[in-house]
Order: structure tokens, then sequence, then C-alpha cells
């Protein structure tokens, strides 16, 4: 059976020393795929490359902050150099576990920035560095992470989903200028998924009453978010673009 995915080149995942990016490094990885670690975290990212030693797909960690410019166009080059190429970009990289719940009218502009700065603009970083290896693939993938909150509008994280709505609306402006290109954009919405992260913002309790919002009632893990991003990368996501695939286990339908 022929592969799923170009055997040249590799993928870019923002922010994957932890979480959802961790797992889905490791599981393209486990496909074959060469994965560039793009994240901030020095000790988490070079501990999720030592975790694959006999991966079918190469592994490499670049520190990245996709608040900046440069360093995104840094981080596409070492993957170029590493791989051969790029053919997927997957920009997962976000704030949000760290932020203090709040009305919008208490957020501090520091705050809001740093969020838009991450959440937001570091999808435009990335995404723009790494179009000239995209445009050369011949057939390109980009992943945008947003989040479910979007749907239904979360109280008391307004920076938050504010910047994940943002991501949905450069992913649809994306797919439209780069169609021409073969290069296909989509958005990915996770709903609650729980990692092993530490989120000191929800109690047992809430978490429980979560799960009891969705038609499938249990906690969301991981692999569950890794397994459709890695479809939207391949092949046989190949005519669809500027769609958004939401993934809460039912607790949200549009």
């Amino acid at each position: 059976m022929a592969s799923r995915f170009p055997t040249r080149g590799g993928v870019i995942v923002t922010g994957a020393a932890q979480g959802i990016g961790r797992r889905l490094a490791l599981m393209l990885a486990a496909e074959g795929v060469d994965v560039c670690i793009a994240d901030w975290n020095d000790e988490g990212g070079r501990a999720v490359v030592a975790e694959n030693p006999d991966g079918a797909g190469r592994m490499i960690f670049v520190r990245t902050d996709v608040s900046d410019e440069a360093s995104c166009a840094n981080a596409v080059g070492e993957a170029e150099a590493a791989f051969g190429g790029v053919f997927g970009v997957v920009n997962n990289a976000s704030i949000f576990s760290t932020l203090q719940m709040r009305p919008f009218w208490e957020i501090p502009t520091e705050e809001w920035d740093r969020v838009q700065n991450v959440n937001l603009k570091g999808v435009f970083n990335m995404s723009r560095a790494a179009l000239p290896a995209l445009r050369n693939s011949g057939a390109g993938s980009i992943v945008n992470i947003a989040s479910s909150t979007l749907l239904f509008g979360r109280q008391n994280y307004a920076h938050y989903v504010s910047s994940k709505a943002g991501v949905m609306g450069l992913s649809r402006a994306m797919a439209r200028e780069l169609g021409g290109f073969n290069i296909r954009v989509n958005t990915l919405t996770p709903g609650p998924t729980f990692t092993e992260i530490e989120r000191k913002t929800v109690t047992p309790e809430q978490r429980e009453a979560m799960i009891r919002q969705q038609c499938l009632e249990r906690a969301g893990a991981p692999d569950d978010i890794a397994a459709p991003i890695i479809f939207l990368l391949s092949s046989e996501a190949r005519w669809i673009t500027g769609q958004l695939l939401n993934v809460d286990g039912g607790m949200v339908m549009h």
C-alpha cells in the first residue's frame, strides 16, 4: 500500500513539548513521518525526542518562540535541512492552562497581547515562514488548532476564545489564498482534552460536568485529537480544505 504521506520532507508541530502536540509528534513518527518539534520548552522538547529512539520517522527539537517571526524562520530552516523539505505544519502552540479565569474587563492588557501574539500571531508567523517549503512540496497541508470554545463562547477566557476565533478566520482566508499552490488549510477545534498538563482552573466536579455534556461520556485524551490531525495532514484528506473539524465527543454540534 502506498504511503499516505510524502516520502520527502517532514512536518513541523508547534507546541509539541507536551500535551496534544507531544502525542501527535510521537504518533506521526510511528507512521514514518519526520517531525520537527518547535517549542520554547527545551527540557520538554528534548524529552519527546528521547521518547522516540526507534521511531520509523526521525525527530528533531528546535527551540522556537512562535510569536517571533525570526524564530519561526529558523525552525523551518532547521526542518528543511534535516528532512529535505517540509510538507506539513500543525500550528498547535497556545497559551491556555496557565491563564487565570476572569471577566474580560479584568484581563491585563499585557496578558491579552501575550495570548494574541502566541495563539493567533504565532499561526500567522509559522505559516508564512513555512510557505516556500510548503509550495516546494507540491502538496502541502496546514492544520491550525483552535478550540471548541469559539463555538459556544466560554466565559472568563475572552482573550483565549477570541484568539481561537481568529485562528478559524485566518485559516479560511489562507485556504482561499493557498489553494492555487495545492496547499490545504484546515482548522481543528478540540473539546476538553485531559493531558499530563495540570489545569488548576478545572475542578474534578467541573470535569465530570463537562463530560456529561458530551454525547460520548468519557474524558477526551490526546490520541483522540491527534488522530484526526494526522488524517487532515494525510493524502486521505486531499479534497478537504477551508474546513472546521470539531472534535469534542459531541459536546457541541454545528
